[in-house]
Formats: structure tokens, C-alpha cells, sequence
């Protein structure tokens, strides 16, 4: 085959059959991706027909309006949701968090350990320590203050174990 063409891309001493047969299957290959493309058009065109049906613009600007609405009520409850935890938070630091109890036999001729002390502090480890001493004649109860882990009225031994108990928890 001689061709101007094809010999000024450097191809003009290619058997014309060979030529032929390439542009053919470049063709067939062409063809195949023009049906897959049609094929996904159409399964596209399904989706937006499905999308659209009984919707016109005006209906469709109201629902995505709505929608945008919808964002921003979710939007400003979640801020608020956020905020609230942040006050609950706070509030959590000054609840009773950590406790700590011993029972002990205040009076030795008493059985069944019925005296005991109670400790409750909060997450700075400031609370009280309830001490109720069982004996015969009654139960007497004492209240010391903790404040930062500290007492400033002395402790008895029990009062002590319960305050250590109650400050090995971790709170947070």
C-alpha cells in the first residue's frame, strides 16, 4: 500500500490486510465499550427517574430546605447535648465518688463487729468519715471532715484504713 499518509506516520510499508484487520478490532473494541456505557446510562437514567418520580423543582427545593433545617436543629441540639455533658461533668467532681468502710469490734466484749467507719469523698478527695462505735449501752456516731485527703481532727486506726481504701480509687 502506498500512502502519504501512511508514510508520513512511518506505517507505510504495513500489509494493507494487517492494517485493516487492526482498525477492525479497534472498532469491535470500541463498540463493546459504547454498550457498557449505554448500559450505565441507562441504570444512571433509571436512578434519577426514581429519584424524581411524582417531584417537581418546587417540591424538590422543599425537601432539600427541610432537610438543611433538619441539619441545623441536629446541629444546635447536639451543641446543646455537648454543653449539658460539660455541666454534668463539672457537677461530677463534687459527688460522692469514692468509699471506703471498715467494721471492727469498737468494745472487745462485743461480737459480730458491729461498729464500723465510713468514709465518702468526692473526686478531690474531700468528704467525711462516719464512725458509728456499737456497745451495749447504745451506738454512738462521730463525723470527722476529710479535706483534700487530709483530716484535721485526728483518726482513729479503723477511720485511717477506711480514708486509705476510699483514696485508692481512681476517679476521673
Amino acid at each position: 500500500m502506498n500512502s502519504k499518509i501512511l508514510n508520513a506516520l512511518g506505517i507505510g510499508n504495513i500489509d494493507p490486510m494487517i492494517f485493516i484487520l487492526t482498525l477492525i478490532f479497534l472498532c469491535m473494541i470500541l463498540f463493546v465499550l459504547v454498550i457498557v456505557l449505554n448500559i450505565k446510562l441507562g441504570k444512571l437514567s433509571e436512578k434519577y427517574e426514581g429519584f424524581m418520580k411524582g417531584k417537581d423543582m418546587e417540591s424538590m427545593e422543599e425537601l432539600i430546605t427541610k432537610r438543611f433545617g433538619e441539619m441545623d436543629k441536629m446541629l444546635e441540639d447536639t451543641n446543646k447535648n455537648l454543653k449539658d455533658i460539660e455541666v454534668l461533668f463539672e457537677n461530677m467532681k463534687s459527688v460522692v465518688q469514692k468509699t471506703g468502710i471498715v467494721k471492727y469490734d469498737a468494745f472487745h466484749e462485743m461480737g459480730g463487729k458491729l461498729s464500723f467507719a465510713l468514709v465518702m469523698l468526692d473526686g478531690k478527695n474531700t468528704g467525711f468519715v462516719l464512725n458509728a462505735m456499737h456497745s451495749r449501752e447504745g451506738c454512738y456516731t462521730y463525723i470527722k471532715e476529710i479535706i483534700n485527703g487530709e483530716s484535721y481532727i485526728p483518726l482513729g486506726a479503723e477511720e485511717k484504713k477506711a480514708l486509705e481504701q476510699a483514696m485508692q480509687i481512681v476517679s476521673e
